[in-house]
C-alpha cells in the first residue's frame, strides 16, 4: 500500500492528520497496538518537524507485510548540525511555536526511540528528507 500527504508550513491545526489516518488503516490490518503506537508518534513527531521548521513538504507512506516506511521530504532551511539536533532538549523552534506547546526539543529523539531504523539527510537552504522505518508485528 502507498498514500502521500501534503503538509503545510505553519497549519498546526492539521498537524498529525495523516498520523491520524496511518493509523485507521494500520488497525484496520490488525497490525499490534504496541506497533501501531511507535509508528504514529514517530510519524506525528516527523509531521510536526515539518510543519514548524520548513516551508511545506511531503510524507510517502510504503506498508508491506514485513515493514512500514514512512518518508518525509520537505523544502526549506535544512539542518545545519544533524548530531546537534538530535540531542534531547534542542530545538530551534520559534517563540510562535513555543507557545502553541511545540518545539521543546523531543521530536527527533522520540523518532529516533520508535523507529527500528531512521536516516535523515539535510541540506541547508534546500531542505530535509527523514526515512523512519518500522517492523510490523514483531
Amino acid at each position: 500500500m502507498h498514500f502521500e500527504y501534503n503538509i503545510i508550513s505553519g497549519d498546526f491545526s492539521n498537524a498529525g492528520s495523516a498520523s491520524s489516518q496511518i493509523k485507521k488503516v494500520l488497525k484496520q490490518l490488525n497490525v499490534e497496538t504496541v506497533t501501531i503506537k511507535r509508528i504514529v508518534v514517530a510519524l506525528y513527531e516527523a509531521e510536526v518537524n515539518v510543519v514548524a521548521h520548513s516551508f511545506g513538504g511531503t510524507i510517502f507512506v510504503d506498508i508491506n507485510t514485513e515493514e512500514i516506511l514512512l518518508r518525509l521530504k520537505d523544502t526549506g532551511p535544512g539542518i545545519p548540525d544533524i548530531k546537534l539536533a538530535m540531542q534531547e532538549g534542542f530545538s530551534t523552534a520559534s517563540p510562535q511555536v513555543r507557545e502553541m506547546g511545540f518545539g521543546a526539543g523531543m521530536g527527533l529523539a522520540n523518532i529516533k526511540k520508535n523507529a527500528d531504523k531512521l536516516e535523515i539527510k539535510s541540506e541547508v537552504g534546500v531542505g530535509t528528507e527523514v526515512t523512519i522505518m518500522v517492523k510490523l508485528n514483531e
